[in-house]
C-alpha cells in the first residue's frame, strides 16, 4: 500500500499542475495519470479494483460537503428542478439509447433498463468539474446538481427492479427489505436530527482537533454504511446526512476538516 500511494501521490503532483497549466483541468490530469500508471500504461499500480474500494469514499466526502451546503428548506425549494429536470433529462437520454439496444436486439425490458443505467452520469466527474471552475452556485451549477441528484435517486428503484427481471426473480423480492430501507431511513433522518448535533457539541468542546476529525469521518463513514447495508447509494447516505447537518454549529468545521480528505481521494476515483 506504500508504494501504491507514493505512485499516486507523485503522479497527482506531476500530472495535475500540469494539466491545469495546459488549461484541461484536474479531472483530465488525474485521468492521464491514471492511464499511465494503470494496466494500460506502465503498470505501476496492478490491483486496481482494491484502490477502488477505498477510493469510492471520496465521492462519499463529496457528498456530504454538498448536503452541508443544502439547508433542508434550500434542499425543498430545489424540489421541481431535482424532480421535473432530473427525470425529463433522464427520460430525453434513456429513449434514444433504448431505441437503438432494441433495435440491435434487445427484447424489450433489457433495452429500457440499459437505456435508463446508460441515460446516468458520474457525479464525482461532473461536481468535481463545477467545483473546480467555481461554477456550483452558479445558475447552471444548480441545475447541474439537481439532475445529478434525481439520477442518483433513481439508482434506488433501478436496484430494486432488476433482480426482479432475473429467472426467479419474482420470488426473490422480500417485502421485508423496504421495511429495512425505511426504517434505516428513519433512524438516520430522527438521529442527524436529535443525537448528532449535541453529541459534535461535545467533542467540540474537548478542543482536540484530531478528534473533531475522527468524528467527522465517524459520521460521514457510520451513514453511508448504514445506508450501504439497507441496499441503498452510501454516496446518498452522506448526502442525507450533510442536509441533516447544514444549519448547525459544527457546520463549517465539518468541512474544514473534510475537505482535504475529498479531494486526495477522489483523485484517487479519478486515478484507475
Amino acid at each position: 500500500m506504500l508504494h501504491e500511494a507514493v505512485v499516486f501521490l507523485a503522479a497527482a503532483v506531476l500530472a495535475v499542475p500540469l494539466s491545469r497549466w495546459l488549461g484541461m483541468g484536474a479531472v483530465i490530469g488525474y485521468l492521464l495519470a491514471g492511464v499511465i500508471i494503470g494496466p494500460a500504461g506502465f503498470g505501476l499500480v496492478g490491483d486496481v479494483h482494491e484502490v477502488m474500494h477505498v477510493a469510492e469514499f471520496g465521492v462519499v466526502l463529496l457528498l456530504f460537503i454538498i448536503g452541508l451546503e443544502l439547508q433542508p428548506a434550500r434542499l425543498w425549494a430545489l424540489r421541481r428542478p431535482i424532480f421535473v429536470n432530473g427525470a425529463a433529462q433522464i427520460g430525453v437520454s434513456a429513449v434514444p439509447i433504448a431505441a437503438v439496444a432494441y433495435f440491435a436486439g434487445m427484447s424489450p425490458l433489457p433495452a429500457v433498463l440499459t437505456g435508463i443505467v446508460l441515460a446516468l452520469s458520474s457525479t464525482a466527474f461532473a461536481l468535481q468539474a463545477l467545483a473546480e471552475r467555481e461554477e456550483l452556485t452558479t445558475h447552471h451549477g444548480r441545475a447541474a446538481f439537481a439532475i445529478l441528484l434525481m439520477q442518483d435517486l433513481a439508482v434506488i428503484p433501478l436496484l430494486a427492479v432488476i433482480p426482479l427481471l432475473a429467472p426467479g426473480g419474482g420470488e426473490a423480492f422480500d417485502p421485508l427489505d423496504l421495511l429495512k430501507t425505511a426504517l434505516v431511513i428513519g433512524v438516520v433522518i430522527v438521529g442527524g436530527r436529535t443525537l448528532l448535533r449535541p453529541v459534535l457539541r461535545m467533542v467540540s468542546a474537548a478542543r482536540t482537533n484530531e478528534i473533531f476529525t475522527a468524528m467527522a469521518l465517524l459520521v460521514v463513514s457510520g451513514t453511508a454504511l448504514a445506508m450501504e447495508w439497507a441496499g441503498l447509494s452510501m454516496a446518498l447516505g452522506a448526502f442525507l446526512a450533510g442536509v441533516l447537518l447544514a444549519d448547525s454549529e459544527s457546520r463549517h468545521a465539518l468541512e474544514a476538516d473534510i475537505e482535504p480528505f475529498k479531494g486526495l481521494l477522489l483523485g484517487l476515483f479519478s486515478s484507475p
